[in-house]
């Protein structure tokens, strides 16, 4: 479908068609929403129409993220760890994701929608966190209704420069595909230059929960990180013995710690990202001997789990 083929659509369906772009969208699957956001407030008739439009933005929005929540609330950080396997940069999008969410709690979900990559992986988190449902909805439709809102209205203020632009891109659609061939292909490349470098980072030698527990059974037990944060850490099992740090503040966590001393770093991310990154700061800062624990929390969680059992 051409522009003036969706835009033609969009005259007479707007709101269907809004409804499933945002829904598509915010579910995960790789269709922006915004230029129909834009497109559609520029088409839309009169104010009452724009907000219908609006409304089936937030509501189709609301919808995709009440899934994810409900996907996390039941499954954990491992509907997390499905999200960023599939990410080109499942690092960055476990440490940006979990910093985000640890940094500004529900407000994250207000601002999610403005965040490429944020939107899908905050319902989730909120749910592996079990945040309130009604305060999780309320926070989830506030942030669609600024989101969309703030595309439906751009567009509708500027629908003369929009429907310019279209006839321009229409007149011209050959060398506006090239050129945004060849943005996809610089964007993806610098994707996986940063997947490469994680890559990198995760050839660090990692400790296994069996050798873990042996260690911790010793006289001289290695130190433990949690990498988890405050607000995780204190809604899930504690880990007796480990400090809970952040990354950002690793270092003044650590800073009296004898050099020397085994480090054991953990998170709940998935491949171990946070650890991983915490592990390599550790090493640079004169750390001697550290190691993130394969399988983080999960492993440490299982594993004492069946211990109990």
């Amino acid at each position: 479908m051409d522009l003036s083929q969706l835009t033609e659509a969009l005259r007479h369906d707007a709101t269907w068609i809004v409804f499933l772009n945002v829904l598509l969208q915010q579910a995960g699957l790789p269709v922006p929403a915004v230029p129909t956001l834009l497109l559609a407030g520029s088409l839309s008739a009169s104010p009452s129409q724009l907000l219908l439009v609006w409304i089936a933005a937030i509501a189709a929005s609301v919808a995709a993220d009440w899934v994810w929540y409900r996907a996390g609330r039941r499954f954990g950080y491992r509907v997390l760890s499905g999200l960023c396997k599939i990410s080109i940069n499942p690092g960055s999008c476990v440490g940006q994701a979990e910093a985000r969410f640890r940094r500004w709690g529900l407000t994250s979900l207000v601002v999610a929608k403005l965040i490429p990559g944020f939107s899908t992986v905050a319902p989730p988190i909120a749910g592996a966190l079990r945040i309130g449902l009604t305060g999780f909805l309320l926070a989830s439709a506030i942030g669609a209704a600024l989101w969309s809102g703030l595309g439906l209205v751009i567009g509708w203020m500027l629908r003369s420069e929009v429907q310019a632009a279209i006839v321009f891109l229409n007149l011209h659609t050959t060398s506006m595909l090239y050129l945004i061939v060849a943005g996809c292909i610089l964007w993806i490349g610098w994707k996986l230059l940063q997947k490469y470098r994680f890559r990198k980072l995760s050839a660090l030698l990692h400790i296994t929960i069996d050798e873990l527990l042996e260690l911790l059974g010793q006289q001289s037990p290695p130190m433990l990180l949690d990498l988890r944060g405050q607000g995780l850490a204190a809604q899930t099992q504690a880990i007796p013995g480990a400090t809970v740090a952040d990354y950002e503040g690793l270092l003044e966590v650590v800073n009296a710690w004898p050099r020397e001393h085994p480090i054991v770093t953990l998170c709940a991310c998935p491949e171990d990202a946070t650890a991983i990154q915490a592990a390599q700061k550790l090493l640079k800062a004169g750390f001697t001997s550290v190691r993130p624990l394969k399988g983080g929390y999960q492993a440490w969680a299982d594993a004492t789990r069946h211990k109990d059992s």
